[in-house]
């Protein structure tokens, strides 16, 4: 039997010496048994005696003698750590101040020391600090859930120098991703450190959907941010709890509990930025290469425009190898998790302000070089508005009255405005003629009222006049008209039959003169009665004046 490598594992030795031992107790351990073993752990049969020996000398269990191990003082441990985890530099520095000994120990001994009593991670912080160390560390993985069960938010800086108005910046990305899915639902771009203006608007084109959105998006359940100022400010927790988002605060130096963005990062780092002019990293042929003026920079549009068109890429083309190389778009539409679309009038917090209040023309709004209409805008001319917008997606402008900040509604730029949208425009323009022709209509009726005519000089009396009597009777008519609009005949019902309804007398019995049982009987005629004197003419009471 030949075995390539030894076994040298402690228990595994024990279990055949222990099985050795039993043997040897049994009288039934022979010489094959023996060879056997040797071979298993590639050794020679006296090898294995010495294992039973010491076996029996400690109780039947192999216990191997080793050396003592030669063990780092809090000297050397210092020396380690003063040299940044250089272990060839502290072990000659030690051997220069005497600190190894008399008789100082090899320098692969002292390695050995040093990396049996470090982990690999410790010696990488020592080198790199704790980002370094981090890398070393395990953790623990989330269920992948469903689409919008959970998404994650972050800034990252990107490595291009871009020119911004002449001067060179490095822009900021603010985006919001999907953990289930990979999919990036939304993101703004800031040409300077982000604010909480940029999260408001990532959040907006995170959560809407449709057009220039994609089919990514709706509410999520809950995002993890970090702790940063701008995702705890009160603006953005309210944003949050409009939509009914519960916002994850994770704590600090913890990366991996946000890894989905983590990944994201790093993948634009990797993926984009290497391949643009102004890469930050890209290698130089010496230290003392200074930045070049005449560089040609992407402007801050066109680099908007490329991470705007990999993005569309990474959801519809990158495919992830962990998920079965499917890509994100599939992952989304493969997920029948129905998803909550907000209405867009409760995102209107997250627009951008026009600083100056803007006036309805006879052609719509003006706003730089565009102009912008709505049906709503016909008859208002004149009218102070204050417009709100989306960065980069100017097609569509809500605005405001100036006066009460009332919401008018959307306004559509004038040259992108398709036929149906021109055409509701026009129709409101004929409404509101309409309405005017109506008013005038009626106006015009009134100024020619009809008058009676007469024979005598007196005031003109319009023929509509009606007399008190006419409008007694119309009154008490609309008012019997509104009793019986509020009468409720089946909100009390009726009492149940008693046995007095029900008369068993003859007819002649129950009333004299009368032939219905039911009814009362009649007073006796015979009976002598004094009727009420009948009053005088002089005495009638009057209730008006007569014709």
């Amino acid at each position: 039997m030949t075995i390539e490598q030894p076994l040298r594992d402690t228990s595994l030795r024990r279990a055949a010496v222990s099985r050795l031992m039993f043997l040897a107790q049994q009288n039934s351990l022979t010489t094959d048994h023996m060879t056997t073993v040797a071979e298993v752990f590639g050794v020679c049969p006296s090898s294995v005696r010495r294992w039973m020996d010491n076996a029996a000398q400690h109780n039947g269990r192999y216990t191997p003698q080793r050396p003592a191990a030669f063990a780092l003082t809090q000297v050397m441990r210092d020396a380690v750590a003063l040299f940044c985890g250089n272990i060839a530099a502290a072990y000659r520095d030690l051997r220069k101040r005497g600190h190894l000994g008399d008789d100082p120990v090899s320098y692969a001994t002292f390695h050995r020391a040093v990396t049996t009593a470090y982990t690999p991670g410790f010696l990488a912080g020592l080198r790199g600090g704790e980002k370094e160390r981090r890398k070393f560390d395990v953790h623990f993985t989330r269920d992948i859930g469903h689409r919008n069960q959970a998404w994650e938010a972050d800034h990252v800086e990107a490595s291009v120098w871009v020119n911004v108005n002449g001067h060179r910046r490095k822009p900021w990305i603010t985006w919001f991703i999907d953990c289930a899915s990979d999919a990036i639902c939304g993101l703004s771009v800031s040409a300077q450190t982000p604010s909480r203006e940029n999260i408001l608007l990532a959040i907006r084109t995170a959560v809407l959907r449709g057009g220039d959105h994609g089919p990514f998006g709706g509410s999520p359940g809950l995002v993890r941010v970090d702790r940063g100022k701008d995702f705890l400010s009160d603006t953005v927790a309210t944003a949050f709890g409009i939509l009914g988002v519960r916002v994850v605060d994770l704590p600090p130096r913890h990366p991996e509990l946000k890894g989905t963005v983590e990944a994201l990062n790093r993948a634009v780092k990797t993926m984009l930025f290497p391949g643009l002019p102004g890469f930050v990293h890209a290698p130089r042929t010496s230290r003392r290469t200074k930045i070049d003026p005449a560089e040609r920079l992407l402007t801050y549009e066109a680099f908007i425009r490329i991470l705007l068109e990999w993005v569309h890429e990474w959801n519809h083309e990158h495919r992830i190898r962990t998920r079965d190389n499917r890509t994100p778009y599939e992952l989304w539409h493969d997920d029948l998790t129905p998803i909550y679309d907000p209405d867009p009038e409760d995102l209107l917090f997250t627009l951008e302000t026009h600083p100056t209040h803007l006036t309805i023309n006879s052609d719509g709004v003006h706003w730089g070089k565009r102009h912008y209409l709505a049906p709503y805008m016909q008859g208002r001319g004149g009218t102070k508005v204050v417009l709100r917008y989306m960065p980069r997606q100017e097609r569509t402008v809500e605005l405001f009255d100036a006066k009460d900040g009332t919401y008018l509604g959307p306004a559509v730029l004038q040259n992108a405005a398709n036929p149906q949208e021109r055409s509701e425009v026009r129709s409101a323009a004929d409404r509101e003629a309409g309405r005017l022709r109506t008013a005038l209509d009626k106006a015009k009726r009134q100024r020619e009222e009809r008058f009676e005519g007469d024979t005598i000089a007196t005031t003109p009396r319009p023929a509509s006049d009606m007399t008190q009597e006419q409008a007694a009777a119309f009154l008490d008519g609309h008012r019997q008209d509104e009793l019986a609009h509020e009468a409720r005949p089946d909100l009390i019902p009726l009492p149940d039959p008693t046995d007095t309804w029900n008369n068993t007398q003859s007819p002649a019995e129950s009333r004299p003169g009368s032939t219905d049982p039911l009814l009362p009987p009649l007073p006796d005629p015979t009976a002598s009665w004094n009727p009420a004197p009948l009053p005088t003419p002089s005495e009638e009471p009057t209730d008006g004046p007569h014709d």
